[in-house]
């Protein structure tokens, strides 16, 4: 193996919005490489804490010049775009997106590709393995020196695969599951992950090709609740598994007890009727082991759990943009695209300073919820859910402090400026487009709060949606402006350490 380590040389970074991408970037850039990071948005980069020590490039995979430009002077390209959860669509995408950003990475003479995707057993694959494997042979037959990383199950704070086995552990002391419970995998810690990515980087030029990573212990799903348990202190737990859950159903019970939504849910689920177990060790000819070696089923829940208790959550797995969710700006035309734009405007005083009056509005969501009406809420998440939506139980990365690009609950950041807006973006499933802006100002030595929901119609079905719902505006959005005018209020009063108030 090369041990030049980074000398400076240019890394180029897709997916760096992602669960993987934003936490190989900094790892890259500790590493000692320069870092080009390509995404469809430059400002949904913005305030990531790494932000201006790295290059953007914007540029949409399947665009080929956009892309060929992004391109331009990197030594390695790093490939971490898929389109999970996507729909019926998703390996078609897949695809197109994998098949020009490889002809892009040949023509700019990138001196390696570097692909992270998952195993690939010989037996018959789910739609989600079979397209990863798809994208994994286009970046072989780049014509550029390749490496196909395929990993199984992550195991991280804030990864789709552990929250699904955080939830499902947590929640449920007895458990009846289907029976993909009894397959055999070998997962592995994020952090042994990033130092695969990282290290592939200086592979010599004569190395190209798939390679199978995993930890070092190989379990059962089943084993993996029941060690979860132990390491987290809880019970043990009863599992009873039954053979008649489909995938359907499976994901149908997945997403009902986990923030994860079904339709992410249901491709994870697919995935687990295969046994994905390293069959390749060739990656220790070249790659050597993590220092203190790769990290054991139960130290890698460890680190993850202090990590989440900690609120320490790097990125989670709703980073990534929903595929199929609205996507548009905020209009700034009444008229906009020609049609009806619905706004609830609402405003108060609050005997706070401003700064307190911020700290409720950035902490909205999540644990600290929305300050009005929590049944109407918890129903709102849960129809959402019954219709293919995320519902509201994805929370949010950080109790404190949000970014561009994150989610919070059914909604989206599309903006923050810190001590004077948030503007969020809907997820949940509408017939139409929404947003909710949350503002901060001071007026006379005191804060002003404003508040605007905005609904963008889609057709007959989605004035008929707003004017169904309108009457529980006052309940919803009043209940809000007010509730979180009284937290700031409340916050504002209560004594500080040294008895003071703050």
């Amino acid at each position: 193996m090369d041990d030049r380590g980074g000398d400076g040389r240019l890394c180029l970074v897709t997916g760096a919005g992602g669960y993987i991408g934003g936490r190989l970037v900094p790892a890259l850039l500790d590493a000692g490489y320069r870092v080009r990071c390509m995404a469809r948005s430059a400002r949904r980069l913005r305030d990531h804490p790494w932000a201006e020590r790295v290059e953007i490039a914007e540029a949409d995979a399947t665009d080929p010049e956009p892309t060929r430009r992004a391109l331009d002077g990197v030594d390695v390209a790093y490939y971490l775009i898929h389109a999970i959860g996507g729909g019926a669509g998703f390996a078609a995408a897949d695809r197109r997106a994998a098949r020009t950003f490889a002809a892009a990475a040949r023509d700019a003479g990138v001196g390696r590709l570097v692909y992270l995707g998952g195993m690939a057993p010989d037996e018959d694959l789910s739609p989600h393995l079979r397209s990863r494997a798809e994208v994994g042979r286009i970046m072989l037959g780049a014509g550029v020196p390749a490496v196909w990383l395929r990993a199984a199950v992550i195991i991280g704070s804030g990864s789709a695969s552990f929250e699904v086995l955080r939830y499902l552990t947590e929640r449920l002391p007895v458990m009846v599951t289907p029976r993909w419970v009894r397959t055999r995998i070998q997962p592995i810690a994020i952090r042994d992950v990033l130092h695969y990515l990282v290290a592939s980087a200086d592979l010599p030029a004569e190395v190209s090709g798939g390679f199978d990573i995993g930890g070092p212990d190989v379990l059962t799903y089943r084993d993996m609740m029941l060690r979860y348990a132990a390491v987290a202190g809880l019970r043990k737990r009863l599992i009873v598994p039954v053979p008649v859950l489909s995938p359907w159903l499976s994901s149908l019970w997945v997403g009902a007890v986990t923030p994860v939504p079904g339709r992410l849910a249901r491709p994870l689920v697919e995935s687990l009727r295969n046994e994905v177990v390293c069959r390749d060790p060739d990656i220790g000819r070249y790659i050597r082991p993590p220092d203190g070696g790769r990290a054991g089923f139960e130290r890698a829940v460890s680190l993850a759990l202090r990590r989440v208790r900690e609120a320490d959550v790097a990125t989670r797995w709703s980073s990534a943009s929903v595929p199929g969710a609205p996507s548009d700006p905020l209009p700034t035309d009444p008229d906009w695209a020609g049609g009806s734009l619905y706004t609830d405007e609402r405003a108060c005083d609050v005997d706070a300073p401003p700064q307190h009056l911020w700290e409720v509005v950035e902490g909205i969501g999540g644990e600290h919820g929305w300050y009005s009406f929590p049944l109407a809420w918890r129903a709102r998440g849960v129809l959402d859910r019954l219709v293919g939506g995320v519902g509201l139980r994805r929370g949010r990365r950080d109790p404190r402090r949000l970014r561009i690009g994150e989610s919070v609950d059914f909604w989206r950041v599309e903006e923050v400026e810190p001590g004077r807006l948030l503007r969020l973006r809907a997820e949940m499933r509408l017939p139409g487009l929404a947003w909710l802006e949350l503002g901060v100002a001071e007026r006379h030595g005191r804060a002003r709060y404003t508040q605007r929901a905005l609904f963008h119609p889609r057709g007959l079905p989605g004035h008929c949606y707003w004017w169904a719902f309108k009457p529980f505006h006052d309940r919803v959005f009043g209940g809000m402006c007010r509730g979180i005018a009284h937290a700031a209020e409340a916050g504002a009063a209560r004594p500080s350490r040294t008895g003071r108030a703050r």
